[in-house]
């Protein structure tokens, strides 16, 4: 693994805190909460990014420093839902992982693919539109399916797997940016849906809960 110096990691996320904030307040989009409702601004307390030792105390305390957006999402989405760290808000923005709990916020930058978690569902969803690691649910959890993501510009398959959703009932996928994707996802019993992933533009849904299988 690439080591970036500490100096420079704490310059960087202390720029990347300032431009998180910014892009929570001129979206104030929506996330999942606990409940399924509405959250905007990704925690954002509008008074400042948190200075660099406090932004690294931050990681420190849930056990995620030294941990890129890439590792830390992995790593939360694969956690069982029981043992998520309650007081942490960690959305997932096309291009920066956005991390605060009580008056603390950081942003680390999202690696050179795009991430979108997706919820299939028979009879019960929400809205939603960056994902929550923390506290989003989906209905079918722990569930197999088959998901196959092809380039809606030229056809080319850039995924074809077997995934079992997590135990949030969601279904996290790197996706090549700067294009359409369309995904298709199959249960076992063999009902599908399809959806169109847009991975160029920077409010581009990260959650996609709106795939009824039938």
């Amino acid at each position: 693994m690439h080591l970036v110096p500490r100096s420079a990691r704490s310059r960087r996320t202390r720029i990347l805190s300032v431009a998180a904030l910014a892009l929570a307040s001129a979206l104030a989009l929506a996330a999942c909460s606990a409940g399924g409702a509405e959250r905007t601004g990704a925690g954002a307390t509008g008074e400042g990014s948190a200075s660099v030792p406090s932004a690294d105390a931050l990681l420190a305390d849930y056990g995620l420093d030294g941990l890129d957006a890439r590792t830390i999402v992995d790593r939360l989405e694969a956690t069982p839902v029981a043992e998520r760290p309650t007081g942490l808000i960690a959305s997932v923005r096309p291009d920066v992982l956005v991390l605060s709990d009580d008056g603390r916020e950081l942003a680390l930058p999202m690696p050179d693919e795009f991430y979108v978690s997706i919820a299939p569902y028979l009879a019960e969803t929400h809205d939603c539109v960056f994902h929550s690691l923390t506290t989003c649910l989906g209905e079918l959890q722990n569930e197999e399916f088959r998901v196959v993501a092809t380039d809606a510009a030229t056809g080319a398959v850039v995924l074809d797997e077997a995934r079992t959703s997590g135990d949030n009932g969601f279904l996290g996928l790197w996706l090549p940016r700067g294009t359409e994707v369309d995904v298709s996802i199959t249960d076992a019993a063999g009902r599908s849906a399809v959806s169109s992933i847009d991975t160029a533009a920077l409010d581009s849904a990260t959650c996609v809960t709106s795939m009824r299988l039938g």
